[in-house]
Formats: C-alpha cells, structure tokens, sequence
C-alpha cells in the first residue's frame, strides 16, 4: 500500500516557465536606476493636487467594491476554517432522558402497567487519521484562496483609485476644453462683430456675416456635449465615492495646475512580481496544486477512530456510579472499490483547473510586462505630443491675434480670418486632449507597476 500511496501522492505542481525580459531582470549592471523606479505607496500625490488627494483617499475609504472585496475575505476566511475542521477531531456531548409505560391490554394479565426510567449522558469522539494528506491539502487549497482573496481586494483598490484619478483628470480636461470652447465663442462673436461693422461701413458682404455666423453657431453647439461630459464624470466620481451625485462637489480647475511625476523607466522584474493581479494568480495556482493533492489522496484508505462514553441508569441518583459507565471503541479502515469512476474524473477535473489556472498566471504575468511597456510609450509619445501641440498653440495663437488686428485694418482676407479662428480653437482643444493623455499615460504606469510599494529595508553592516 504505501509504495501505491507514494505514486499516487506524487505532486506534478507544473513549472510556469516564464520568461523575464532581459530589460526588466535586476542585475549589478543598472541598480540605481531600477530603485528609481520603484513607486511610493501614495503615488497619487505625486501630481500634487489636494482634492484629487482628497478624492482619492474618501473612494480608498468608502468605495462599494471595496468593500464587498473585504466581505469576500471575511469569507475565505471562514471557508479556510471550515476546510480545516477534519484536521481535529469531532466531539459531541449527549444527554437524555426518557419516560416510559407499557399498556396494560397488551401485557395480557391481571397485573398493572409498567413504568420505566432511562437516563443518558456519553461523551463521544470521532477522528479521521489524515495519513495520506488528504484533509491538510483541503485546508492549504481554502488557505490559498484566502490569500487569492487578498490580493483581489488589492487588485480591486488599485483600479478604484486608478479610476477615480481618471474620473477626475477627466473633469478637468472637460473644464479646460469648455473653457477653451467659451473663449473660442467669444472670440467668434467679436470676430463677427467687427465683420458687421465692416458690412455696415460698405466693406463686408453678407456672405461674410453668414460664414462667420455659422462659425459661432457650431462653437456655440460645441458646449453642450462638453457640458455633459464634465456632469458625466463628475457623476462617476460620485460613485466612486459611494455617494448621490447631488452631494459631490468637484471644483477641479485646470490640467495645466497638475504636477506631472517624473517615471523613471528601468524596472526589475521582482516589481512586476508584486503586482496583486499577479499573487492572486499565484495564489489560485497554489490552491489548484492543493486541490490535484487532496483529488489524488482520495483513492486510498480512510481511517478513522471513534469513541463514546459515558453513564446509564434508570433511576437519577444512581446514574453517575461507577457501575452505570459505559462505553465503546472502533476503527474503522474503508478502501474505494469502485465507484463509477467518479474519483477518477474529480482528479481529472482538479488537473484540468490547475492547467487552466497555471495559463492565465502565464498570460498575466506577460500581460503584466506587455502593460508596462506600452505604459511607458504611452508617456513617451504623449509628452512628445503635448510638447509639439503646445507650440501649434503658440503658432496659431499668434496668427489669429495677427489676422484679428488685419481684420480691423481691412487688409485681410476674411476667409484666412475664418481659416485662423478654426485652427487656433483646434489647437486648443487638441491640447487640452494631449494633456489629458499624457496624465492618464502616467497613471496607466503606476497601475501596470501595481500601485505603491514600500521601499527596501536599508542594510546595516556590524561595526564590530
């Protein structure tokens, strides 16, 4: 038996087989800069904003999902402890008592009926012998997604406050574009004015008042839906929050009063490997391996140990003498025979999870390397993107000042005048968009990166 116990509790746990690119593998050759990249733990204040500080620490407080991830914990738990109950053994305490009196047709003689007292109080006890490992492997698989539990509230806090520093760079790319929306429509309007001025003087024709005109219609139709856009996230910043829409106030501001964190880009692969969407996988493939364990355990024999104890009598007085004990002892051994091949398939349905668990750590894990890399050229081509908008701002800034101020002399075109209003509102809005860009860029980072994490203990050395 035990040469068949040894073969069939032989663990297969599968090798992950990762490959770690060689940027993201620490070495002797580039350790400063791979610290450098290691993100605080409140990343977030990194772009210095107090309300978004604000915002972020009351959705880390009072967010639903949050919550209900910490509710899932609290279950895990308890599943681990029922999953460990088999490990002790099980004891119950029984007391009785019970009157009777036989009928006095039935007896079938003169005598009278009988009366008759019984008594009871035992004491037993049942274990389980886990020899094969069969109930610790239960235990470490619901211990292992107890911690899976963990690292899923983990990984439901960072895309809380991922999402709530989203919301509300959000809000505050639709300020500026509505700024810019408003600052464009009365410019249009002045633009106008100035053209009627000159249909009035005999210079303008009324097709110049109407194109311009249509220009400060479709500016003016522009605000609406970015209007709705700001209510919109403000809205989801509410949920967030997990409060009604009508008690959140965001005053926001500007993008451009945001700090931008400086990301330095050499990453070592143990910060990748603190990702929490990356231990809960591990965690699910632990409890999967433990799972395969316990599947394999059940094809050999259970043993188990009983006991009772305890006193009888029929009459209350006497029931605690040494003569009224009594008890019994047994062993029991029982060896599956056949059972239609469902232990069988149970093993078969175990692997075929652990399988299944072991792929999706793989494609996390390389998902994990594929989201930090296209984070980090996300920032490089939206700085480089918001640099180059900037100066398509300042070009059309002063050009539209410059065709304003012909506009006044007379000794321009009307249509370059139309040309430059619309070019300059582009510019602007397409800056406003760039910027929101970039900062989400940057937070996508933090998010691939896993959030914050603490810094490494320094290392003394004894002077001794």
């Amino acid at each position: 038996m035990l040469p068949l116990g040894g073969c069939l509790l032989a663990t297969d746990k599968p090798d992950p087989g990762l490959d770690i690119p060689f940027a993201y593998d620490r070495g002797p050759k580039n350790p400063a800069i791979a610290e450098a990249a290691l993100p605080p733990l409140d990343w977030w204040r990194g772009f210095r904003s107090k309300e978004l500080t604000a915002v972020i620490e009351e959705a880390r407080a009072t967010n639903l999902d949050i919550a209900a991830a910490v509710a899932r914990i609290v279950q895990a738990d308890a599943q681990a402890r029922v999953a460990g109950a088999p490990l002790l053994p099980n004891v119950t305490l029984d007391g009785s008592a019970s009157h009777s009196r036989s009928s006095q047709s039935l007896g079938g003689g003169s005598g009278g009926a009988s009366e008759r007292d019984n008594l009871s109080a035992s004491l037993s006890a049942s274990y389980e012998i886990d020899f094969w490992g069969k109930n610790r492997s239960a235990l470490r698989a619901a211990e292992e997604s107890a911690v899976a539990s963990r690292y899923d509230r983990e990984v439901v806090g960072l895309s809380t406050v991922v999402a709530t520093a989203n919301a509300y760079f959000q809000v505050l790319a639709a300020q500026d574009r509505l700024r810019v929306a408003r600052e464009n429509f009365r410019s249009a309007t002045r633009v106008l004015n100035l053209i009627q001025e000159r249909l009035n003087a005999g210079t303008a024709s009324a097709l110049d008042v109407a194109q311009q005109e249509s220009l400060v219609n479709s500016q003016r139709a522009a605000i609406p839906p970015l209007e709705q856009t700001l209510t919109q996230n403000r809205n989801a910043l509410a949920v967030l929050i997990a409060r009604p829409p009508e008690r959140v106030r965001i005053y926001g501001g500007s993008l451009r009063s945001i700090a931008t964190p400086r990301v330095t880009p050499g990453l070592p692969s143990e910060l990748l490997a603190q990702r929490p969407d990356i231990r809960r996988a591990e965690a699910n493939l632990a409890a999967a391996n433990a799972n395969v364990e316990n599947a394999r355990a059940q094809f050999l024999p259970s043993i188990k140990l009983t006991g009772e104890g305890g006193y009888q009598s029929a009459v209350l007085r006497t029931l605690l003498r040494p003569e009224s004990a009594f008890y019994t002892a047994a062993a029991g051994l029982t060896q599956p025979i056949f059972d239609g091949a469902r232990l069988q398939g149970n093993l078969d349905l175990e692997k075929g999870r652990q399988d299944e668990l072991l792929q999706n750590y793989r494609k996390t894990v390389i998902s994990a390397f594929s989201d930090v890399e296209n984070a980090l050229d996300a920032i490089r081509q939206t700085a480089l993107r918001a640099r180059l908008q900037r100066d398509v701002v300042t070009s059309s800034r002063r050009a539209f000042q410059i065709s304003e101020q012909r506009l006044r002399q007379g000794t321009i075109d009307l249509v370059t005048v139309l040309q430059t209003q619309q070019t300059l509102y582009q510019a602007e809005d397409g800056l406003a968009q760039a910027q929101l860009a970039h900062v989400l860029a940057v937070v996508s980072l933090y998010q691939a990166l896993g959030g914050g994490w603490l810094p490494k203990p320094v290392e003394t050395t004894d002077a001794r």
